[in-house]
């Protein structure tokens, strides 16, 4: 059957691949690049035949994994760290490629394919470490911010590299090839904007009016692909189209949905692009030239960490941001194989090259787990020989921290939670690191502190040893797991209550020792069938009633009988012991304008008023003097008739049938 039949054994050999990487908590590429490793011509077995033409159908995946970043780029994510990203990294590309540059050479290169070695170590994984920052839960902190915005320039610096490279076999030709292409490139973007962004969103509007999902998916594939080969046909890089018309769109009012459509297509072909990498890996050479690969692997990881190193220090990122980024970003990317494939395809690197090229990149990601995971461990190492450094805060507490709540996170759950706690008095302190939630709780005079909650330094400067409680109000489960965990560490015995998004949640944060959770769903729907049932007129207390006990019951069917439902126990028990009940003032009632001391509360109905709600703001323990108007709401405890005599009292006289 000839590639159909390759094409099976492909899939297969993926799925298992991907399978295994899956079960380790590694990324899928590696899995792909194991598959392809075992399918490949070098290892013998079950073995594709048709490797030129899967080859072939591989440079689809490049395209629209290009297609694909044109559509998910947006200058939006390089804002909070836009300094570093659009000025530290060009100087980080330029390092990195005199380091690649200088190890070629030392491992005997020419000089042209030592420059094309310099690029590729240059490119870190932007597929790798996702994968890796939302294995450890480094996802939204500030180290993973500033990773991300650096690798976003990182692949935005391929597409130059595409045009300039393959021109290092013609030094003959010199400025003037360059120039050409470089002139092609302008004349092609200036097309692109200037009919490409009319022409391109209003023909997918054409077709979106069709109300045809297959059609507006066949369409965005041509698109992606359709201009890409007609760069291809003006001289210019394939990808570089493909990129192009993925920007274009990605201001379009389509470009979420056509990345939503076209993310399964591509990652089919990406994986076919993978696997075709690992087809070209000889495992016997790894084992021939295991010293010159280790070599490699070794200078060039210490060599580009400690370069990731210098220029977050540079654009004055200290604590763990430094450490975090160069053991994340030490690894070469997946750009690096389409870059090595170019020059293979064309001639500028031999077969040799191109084998040690794939080796040394492949060995980096395997270590990126690893290497990455042992950021927390050296930056402690570290600290403890070092002072520590200092951290951006906000209105934080000149006198200290102690005896408050920590609120980590400033999202619309955490605003609310430290407007209400700041209303009723309670020391808190809000730690935020996004800027823009950071400035809107800063306006409402809020105590914040600027910082990664997930890091110890952060959290100590918040003061948790001497908190009276730590509220995780984020909804990502597994930055509140590493927030959780990391207090622990620090204060074993802190009091924790953790937002939930799902009952599956509540068992992973339970294992952390929190189990006092709270589950915004469900009260959103206690809270809707409550007040349906006050509209029905069902009484105050059977509502009270109604929701602590479906509270008991969704809890401790799992298992949580030792926190969540110890604490609703204990005030379930406190109402039914004091049977408290509001009831509401009524105008035209016994009870409207008169003092608590004249209606003799005790005498007359046999209940104690513990509290009056007025206007929003509670009245604790009134005294006889108090007056009590329309419209108040009285708290009140005494036996079942005792209050049904207050309810009366409370109710309008012409309803109790007594005479003005």
């Amino acid at each position: 059957m000839g590639i159909a039949t390759d094409m099976v054994i492909i899939v297969v050999a993926a799925l298992l691949g991907g399978g295994i990487a899956h079960l380790l908590k590694q990324p899928l590429i590696l899995g792909y690049i194991l598959a392809g490793i075992v399918v490949g011509p070098y290892s013998g077995g079950v073995t594709v035949t048709q490797i030129h033409d899967i080859e072939l159908l591989a440079e689809i995946g490049v395209a629209l994994l290009l297609f694909a970043l044109g559509l998910e780029f947006s200058f939006k994510e390089l804002r909070p760290v836009r300094k570093v990203a659009l000025l530290g990294t060009p100087l980080q590309l330029i390092a990195s490629m005199l380091l690649g540059y200088g190890l070629g050479r030392l491992a005997g290169l020419s000089w042209q394919v030592s420059l094309w070695f310099g690029a590729m170590v240059s490119l870190s994984s932007t597929m790798v470490i996702l994968k890796t920052l939302m294995n450890q839960g480094w996802m939204g902190t500030l180290s993973s911010r500033v990773m991300i915005g650096m690798l976003i320039v990182q692949d935005l610096a391929v597409v130059p590299m595409m045009i300039i490279l393959p021109q290092l076999d013609h030094p003959d030709m010199g400025a003037s090839v360059l120039g050409q292409a470089a002139l092609k490139a302008v004349v092609f973007l200036v097309v692109m904007v200037l009919v490409g962004t009319r022409f391109l969103p209003w023909l997918m509007r054409q077709i979106a009016r069709w109300n045809s999902r297959e059609m507006f998916v066949l369409s965005l594939m041509a698109m992606g692909l359709g201009v890409g080969y007609a760069t291809y046909l003006a001289g210019l890089s394939f990808a570089l189209g493909a990129f192009v018309a993925g920007m274009v769109l990605a201001g379009s009012h389509f470009g979420h949905q056509a990345l939503s459509d076209i993310t399964p297509v591509r990652d089919l072909f990406a994986m076919l692009f993978f696997v075709s990498v690992g087809m070209m890996l000889d495992p016997a050479y790894l084992v021939d030239h295991f010293g010159l690969v280790a070599m490699l692997v070794v200078l060039a990881g210490l060599g580009k960490g400690a370069i990731f190193f210098g220029v977050s220090r540079l654009f004055g990122y200290g604590n763990v941001v430094p450490w975090a980024v160069g053991l994340g970003l030490f690894q070469i990317g997946e750009f690096a194989f389409v870059l090595a494939r170019i020059g293979h395809a064309g001639g500028s690197i031999d077969k040799d090259a191109y084998a040690l090229f794939l080796t040394v990149t492949i060995v980096t990601m395997l270590l990126t787990p690893l290497v990455s995971g042992m950021t927390s461990t050296l930056y402690a190492l570290t600290r403890r020989r070092s002072a520590a450094e200092p951290l951006d805060t906000v209105t934080l507490p000149v006198e200290g921290n102690e005896g408050h709540v920590i609120v980590i996170g400033a999202g619309r759950v955490g605003r609310q939670v430290a407007d209400l706690l700041g209303r009723i008095g309670l020391s808190r302190l809000v730690v935020e690191m996004d800027l823009h939630r950071l400035e809107r709780i800063q306006a409402m005079g809020a105590p914040v502190l600027y910082g990664d909650a997930t890091s110890e330094v952060v959290l100590r400067a918040a003061g948790i040893e001497k908190c009276r409680m730590l509220m995780v109000t984020i909804p990502d489960l597994v930055t509140s797991c590493a927030v959780i965990t990391r207090a622990r560490e620090i204060h074993p015995a802190v009091e924790v209550l953790t937002r939930v998004t799902g009952l599956e949640h509540i068992e992973e944060v339970r294992k952390l020792k929190a189990p006092d959770v709270v589950w915004p769903h469900l009260e959103a729907g206690l809270e809707m069938a409550r007040h349906a049932m006050v509209l029905m007129g069902m009484p105050p207390t059977a509502i009270h009633r109604l929701a602590w006990n479906s509270r008991r019951e969704i809890y401790a069917a799992l298992g949580e009988e030792e926190g969540v439902v110890r604490s609703l126990e204990h005030l379930r028990a406190a109402e039914s012991l004091f049977d408290l009940e509001w009831v509401a003032v009524q105008a035209g009632s016994s009870l409207e304008s008169r003092t608590i001391g004249a209606i003799d509360v005790r005498k007359n109905s046999g209940v104690s008023i513990l509290c009056v709600w007025r206007h929003g703001v509670p009245h604790n323990n009134p005294g006889p003097d108090f007056c009590l108007h329309s419209g108040d709401l009285v708290a009140i405890i005494g036996a079942t008739e005792a209050r049904g005599i207050f309810c009366r009292l409370a109710e309008p006289l012409s309803e109790q049938g007594v005479e003005s």
